[in-house]
C-alpha cells in the first residue's frame, strides 16, 4: 500500500482571479521511494471553530450561529467550507499541488456570517483527503485508493479573507432578499428619491429607531 502524507503549507488569495477565491498550497508526500504516476484526488474543507477562541464583539455576532457561550460546548462543530478535486501530476518524493476554492460574501450562509464574525486571528482548517492512486511497479501498474484517514491542518490568518474580500467588494457584504422585499424597499427608495441602497435601508433603520424612542416615551412600547 502507498504511504502518501498530506500536508497543508499555505492559504492565500488567488490575486488575478475574476471572483474571490482562495488557494490551498498542498505537500503530497509518498514513503519509500514508490513513483506515483498520478492522483484523482477529491478534497474536503472543514472549518473546525471549536479550535480557536473568541473575543470582543465576536461572541455577540455569533449568537446567530452557536447560541449563548454556555451552549459552544456542544454547538461549536465543524462545518462545511468546500469540496473540490484536482489531479496529481506524477512524482517520487513530493510535489506540491495548488487547490482554487471559489468563495462568496453571502451574509445569508453560515460562512459569510462567520467569517465577517472575526475579528482577528486564524481560521482552523481541516482538510479530508479521499480519491484513487495510480503507481508504477515492478510488476506494472498499481491502483490504490488514498487511505480513509488522510487529513491536514491549516490555520489562515484572518486578514488574509478579509483583505481578499476587501480586494473584490471593497467595504461591502451580500444579503439575499426576497422579491416582495426588494419591491417593498424600491418603493420606499423611489418615493424618498434616496441615491443608493445603502441609503435606502438606513433611512428604513432610522424610521424603526424613531417608533421605538416615540413608543418608549409614550408607555407604547412594552
Amino acid at each position: 500500500m502507498a504511504e502518501l502524507s498530506f500536508s497543508c503549507i499555505d492559504v492565500q488569495s488567488e490575486r488575478y482571479s475574476a471572483a474571490p477565491t482562495l488557494l490551498f498550497k498542498l505537500r503530497v508526500g509518498a514513503a519509500g521511494g514508490r513513483r506515483v504516476k498520478a492522483i484523482a484526488l477529491r478534497c474536503q474543507i472543514r472549518i473546525e471553530p471549536g479550535r480557536r477562541g473568541y473575543g470582543g464583539k465576536e461572541p455577540e455576532r455569533l449568537l446567530e450561529l452557536f447560541g449563548e457561550r454556555g451552549r459552544w460546548g456542544d454547538t461549536l462543530k465543524p462545518f462545511q467550507f468546500a469540496n473540490t478535486s484536482t489531479v496529481v501530476a506524477s512524482f517520487d518524493d513530493s510535489i506540491d499541488v495548488d487547490i482554487t476554492v471559489p468563495c462568496s460574501y453571502d451574509m445569508d450562509v453560515t460562512l459569510g456570517r462567520y467569517f465577517h464574525a472575526l475579528e482577528g486571528g486564524e481560521v482552523p482548517f481541516i482538510l479530508l483527503f479521499s480519491g484513487t492512486i495510480f503507481g508504477d511497479g515492478e510488476n506494472g501498474m498499481w491502483i490504490e485508493q488514498v487511505p480513509w484517514h488522510a487529513e491536514a491542518r491549516y490555520k489562515m490568518p484572518v486578514a488574509v479573507w478579509s483583505e481578499m474580500m476587501d480586494s473584490h467588494f471593497p467595504g461591502s457584504g451580500w444579503l439575499r432578499l426576497r422579491r416582495d422585499t426588494i419591491d417593498a424597499l424600491a418603493e420606499f427608495r423611489g418615493a424618498r428619491t434616496l441615491p443608493t441602497w445603502d441609503d435606502t435601508i438606513m433611512a428604513v433603520l432610522d424610521q424603526a429607531r424613531e417608533r421605538t424612542v416615540v413608543g418608549e416615551g409614550t408607555g407604547e412600547g412594552g
